[in-house]
């Protein structure tokens, strides 16, 4: 297992464009995060915005990032015959499916971790200048508060499940570009689904089942007696996501030929 985990963290790191997409995971979380924080105001008591939320607005556009790594690291594998190589030297196919998993996931923890805090600490110095003061009801965002350290830790595990989630579904499909296309879709037509919904019911219970909308209840510190899911309950949905994939990916992996 051990050398198994070397192997696959030696095939990450020495892949030139995983670096840089790792990296972006990072940058673009900040950038957008920051874009958000510097674009937001609260001009009066009452004006119904979440600092925290706010902050972590670039988890949006870093899942995207953290899907495509995920997805690369199998359908880079097949789409170069180099399966059959890491299958003859790992015959226990099991044994693959959790060296990616368990390199995934300590990588994305570390980006995921750098870029949460990175963002809270850029909202924590630019939103109180943008009206986000005490006088307005908003307490300096720390991570001692119990709301945002949950927003935090919630989120950089939402970035990890999104990873895990999109390599089930790589080991699945075996190609790439449909891997992607299909993470993408399960992300982001759920929300739309549920704007074009007009059955305020039917909204809850795709909000409740999608695994975008679910997860990301974890970063709300305001109002959360309004979500239409708790915030770890919503975290959870995406983790039951996430284990549908891998186990259905690792079925498909012990099933058929490399």
């Amino acid at each position: 297992m051990k050398s198994a985990g070397r192997a696959e963290w030696t095939k990450l790191r020495t892949d030139a464009s995983n670096s840089w997409l790792t990296l972006a995971v990072v940058a673009l979380t900040l950038a957008v995060g920051a874009a958000v924080a510097m674009t937001s105001r609260c001009d009066a008591d009452g004006c119904g915005g979440d600092p925290t939320r706010l902050s972590l607005t670039g988890v949006l556009v870093g899942q995207v990032v953290v899907a495509i790594v995920a997805v690369l690291m199998v359908g880079n594998e097949y789409s170069t015959g180099m399966m059959h190589t890491t299958l003859t030297a790992v015959p226990r196919r099991l044994t693959v499916l959790f060296s990616k998993s368990a390199v995934l996931t300590a990588v994305m923890l570390v980006a995921g971790t750098v870029a949460v805090l990175g963002s809270l600490l850029v909202g924590g110095l630019v939103q109180p200048g943008r009206g986000f003061t005490e006088e307005h009801g908003f307490p300096p965002l720390s991570l001692t508060d119990g709301a945002t350290l949950r927003a935090a830790v919630g989120s950089v595990l939402y970035l990890v499940l999104i990873g895990l989630l999109s390599l089930g579904i790589a080991l699945v499909v075996r190609n790439s570009a449909t891997a992607i296309g299909i993470v993408l879709a399960l992300l982001f037509v759920f929300p739309i689904l549920a704007q074009v919904v007009a059955d305020p019911d039917w909204q809850r219970h795709l909000q409740q089942i999608s695994p975008m909308t679910a997860g990301l209840a974890v970063q709300t510190t305001v109002d959360v007696g309004d979500l239409p899911i708790g915030p770890w309950q919503g975290l959870g949905v995406l983790a039951l996501w996430a284990v549908g994939a891998m186990t259905a990916g690792g079925w498909l992996l012990r099933a058929r030929d490399a």
